[in-house]
């Protein structure tokens, strides 16, 4: 379960706490403590979940192929709550939870497609300071998904690096959604 944050979670008070703390409550079982650290800052709880209600509605990219890439860009930052909510999300939303739980140490993994392990490659490439994103890699992203898709992608993974960053930052770590629903542990990275 979730450890001391850095920041002490704030109670979510008034009316729009009392949604959120319903919605949330309704969709994951718990308040994320992403959303109770941020409330200390309503403006940027705003734009964190209207900014992911947004990523939502985009479609020109497949959801399997996003569900892994935020996974890997968490993975690569050492996120264990993006990674304990991805996983827990890919089950709710019918993804393939078998590739999802391999994420963390995909290039040792046999179960990933060669655009799989392109769209993992990519968002760890996106992932790294500096980025490390190749003409190549890049190509073949293009050849394979086409524009839309691609910059779709790209814009995903980096809203993966924004939540993933601003956890590990203030010290929120996984919350044990994975496991409220009796999902098993994922894969550990192999080590360097």
């Amino acid at each position: 379960m979730a450890a001391t944050t850095r920041i002490p979670k704030a109670e979510l008070t008034g009316l729009r706490g009392a949604l959120v703390r319903r919605v949330s409550r309704k969709m994951l079982g718990d308040v994320p403590d992403p959303v109770e650290v941020a409330w200390h800052n309503r403006k940027v709880v705003n734009f964190s979940l209207a900014v992911g209600r947004k990523a939502q509605a985009w479609d020109q990219c497949d959801e399997n192929l996003k569900s892994f890439a935020h996974m890997a860009a968490a993975a690569l930052v050492g996120c264990s709550f993006c990674l304990d909510l991805g996983y827990f999300m890919a089950h709710n939303e019918g993804l393939d939870v078998a590739k999802a739980r391999e994420v963390p140490r995909w290039r040792e993994s046999t179960v990933f497609t060669p655009l799989e392990r392109d769209v993992l490659e990519y968002a760890e490439a996106m992932s790294r300071t500096p980025t490390t994103v190749t003409d190549e890699l890049s190509a073949r992203l293009l050849a394979q998904l086409g524009p839309a898709a691609v910059v779709e992608l790209t814009a995903y993974v980096a809203l993966a690096n924004m939540y993933a960053r601003s956890n590990t930052a203030l010290g929120i770590e996984g919350q044990g959604f994975a496991a409220s629903c009796d999902l098993a542990p994922l894969a550990e990275p192999a080590p360097a």
